[in-house]
Order: C-alpha cells, then sequence, then structure tokens
C-alpha cells in the first residue's frame, strides 16, 4: 500500500468506517506511509484474515493503541417493509461494489454489511434488524442530494422511498447502540524495520 495515510489503515485493520471513531490527532489523516507486508508462502488473505495482522503491525511499528466504546446515537433501524423484502439472493459472483452520488450497487453482500455501506448516504448510523441472512446482489437507484452545489434535479425517488420501493426495506429512526474505535495513541513516525 502506498500512500496511505494511518487513519485509513486504522479503520481497515480494526473494519470500522473513519464516522465510527475518534480520539484521532490532527496529523493521522494527512500523514502519508508506504506500507510493503508479506505473509509466508502464496497465500492470499480475505479481509478478515488480514486485521489482526495489520492491527499487530499497526501496534508494532506506530504503537497504536485503542479501546472500543459502545454509545447511544439517533440513527436507523434497518427493518422489512410491509409486501417484504424484494432482494436477489446471489448466484455466485464474487463480492464487488460501488457508491455513486445517485446508486449504490454491491453484489455478493449481507444486509449486515449493506446497512454499514447505506449509512454514508443517510449520515446516520444504521443497526440490521431484518433478521435476513446470506447474501445478495443490491441495486438501488435514487435522486443525488439536493444541495446548493449540487440541485436535485431528478426523476428518480428519494433514498428513503427508493430503498422501500426497490428493495422492499425501510429505515426507521431510533436510538440504536453503536460501537465506537477511540484512538488513545498513535506515533507519528514508525520504528524501523
Amino acid at each position: 500500500m502506498h500512500y496511505a495515510s494511518l487513519a485509513y489503515l486504522i479503520c481497515m485493520a480494526y473494519g470500522v468506517d473513519w464516522h465510527r471513531t475518534t480520539g484521532w490527532p490532527d496529523w493521522i489523516n494527512t500523514e502519508r506511509y508506504d506500507f510493503n507486508a508479506k505473509v509466508e508462502g502464496d497465500m492470499l488473505l480475505t479481509q478478515e484474515q488480514m486485521q489482526p495482522l495489520l492491527q499487530n503491525l499497526l501496534q508494532e511499528r506506530f504503537h497504536v493503541k485503542v479501546h472500543h466504546e459502545h454509545k447511544i446515537v439517533p440513527g436507523y433501524a434497518l427493518v422489512i417493509a410491509k409486501g417484504g423484502p424484494k432482494l436477489q439472493p446471489n448466484k455466485g459472483a464474487p463480492f464487488h461494489g460501488m457508491i455513486g452520488n445517485s446508486e449504490i450497487r454491491f453484489w455478493n453482500e449481507s444486509i449486515k454489511s449493506f446497512a454499514l455501506i447505506f449509512e454514508t448516504p443517510v449520515e446516520r448510523p444504521i443497526v440490521d434488524r431484518t433478521g435476513l441472512e446470506g447474501t445478495y446482489d443490491l441495486d438501488l437507484n435514487f435522486a443525488p442530494e439536493d444541495t446548493p452545489s449540487n440541485p436535485a434535479d431528478s426523476k428518480l425517488p428519494d433514498i428513503f422511498t427508493a430503498l422501500h420501493e426497490q428493495l422492499g426495506l425501510k429505515l426507521v429512526p431510533q436510538k440504536v447502540p453503536i460501537d465506537f474505535l477511540v484512538i488513545d495513541h498513535a506515533d507519528k513516525i514508525p520504528t524501523e524495520n
């Protein structure tokens, strides 16, 4: 990995999004680093297999120390809408995805992971309460956010309506429990190899 911020690597190592972190030093998102690491043999790692190895690397080289805090915050519960879900089970496609200004498209994604991805456009934490298991191919098209620099001029429904109409899911506003990663310490200059 080249020209990566320590903030990005910490989020990757602990499997959290930046908006679920706190305690960052000012420099952690602006300083850039090059990382080269290799596992023994030619084994390809999944993200879950890589996380503890990356955590160890960050602890050894940057003396990163973190802890978790649970908070109750305003957010949404993702539930099945009246009429039931309109989801397409994955038919063997590998994981792949994209988030655009007015589209979210993922293949081979769990609803729990989709809820985390969906937090970005709604700008609130989401807890999956659908009870749905397995993986799905998800394609959601919605009107982009109406802002002064990007006025909405779309025939597409707003994001909440699109979620209901296209996927058979809905967001219910409520207080939700969130796990925050607190950065207690990180060195700006890593130790040598």
